[in-house]
């Protein structure tokens, strides 16, 4: 615990970005240790969708959220970390509704893996390649991502029906995966099966995925404008 303590201190300190909870000190007395951040009024993503009650979130809205953590997270990889526990619980909302990448306890300088701890994070949110104890790269907390934006998509919890270790088997034999909405944008299904795909090699670097939900936000703002100009020309004309 003291290790985990002072890694998260020691990252923390080091990462400054919009999309990471902001670092303001750290305690470490007898039996009193305390690391202060922001505050986020929003409270964590996962809390955000229970009060949600299961209802889906604006698309523009959760779009513009998963954009959050794409960028958040390139900029954490860019500097050679890696996560290791990316799930909707270490996602704070600020007062603006911006996202906050949080808890980086068990992130770490991506090394030779072989010397990474296995099964590092939450099973419903973790990469096969974890969940079977094999090397393992950054690409992890990609699949993590595809996983975070399907809740977001959905307000849903990942395997809601299963307990974790169902999930986590379901995952690495069968091969199982959230069930995408049938009405999902396509460009929004893509990202996301290629960010949980078996293959590690398939899921893309961050900075791509922040180009492709850029490109899906500019289809959505194109197809709601569309859809107000529509509403206009079928309105009855009014005489004086």
């Amino acid at each position: 615990m003291e290790q985990q303590f002072q890694q998260e201190v020691m990252m923390l300190a080091t990462l400054r970005h919009p999309n990471i909870v902001r670092f303001i000190g750290a305690c470490r007395k007898p039996m009193v240790w305390c690391i202060v951040t922001e505050y986020a009024r929003g409270g964590s993503v996962r809390q955000f969708l229970n009060r949600r009650q299961n209802r889906s979130v604006p698309l523009k809205l959760a779009v513009k959220q998963a954009l959050d953590v794409a960028r958040g997270m390139a900029y954490v990889h860019g500097l050679g970390f890696i996560h290791r526990d990316l799930k909707s619980d270490n996602l704070l909302i600020a007062s603006d509704k911006s996202i906050k990448i949080a808890d980086f306890g068990v992130a770490r300088i991506e090394v030779q893996t072989e010397g990474m701890t296995p099964e590092t994070g939450t099973y419903r949110w973790m990469a096969p390649e974890m969940i079977q104890h094999r090397d393992y790269t950054h690409k992890v907390d990609v699949y993590s991502f595809g996983i975070v934006m399907w809740e977001l998509i959905t307000g849903l919890l990942p395997f809601q029906n299963m307990t974790a270790v169902q999930a986590a088997f379901a995952v690495v034999n069968k091969g199982v995966r959230p069930i995408i909405p049938n009405d999902c944008l396509p460009a929004l299904t893509d990202i996301m099966t290629r960010c949980w795909d078996a293959n590690p090699d398939v899921r893309p670097p961050f900075p791509e995925v922040v180009s492709m939900l850029e490109n899906a936000e500019k289809e959505i703002l194109n197809t709601v404008r569309k859809a107000r100009f529509r509403c206009c020309l079928t309105q009855p004309m009014t005489s004086d």
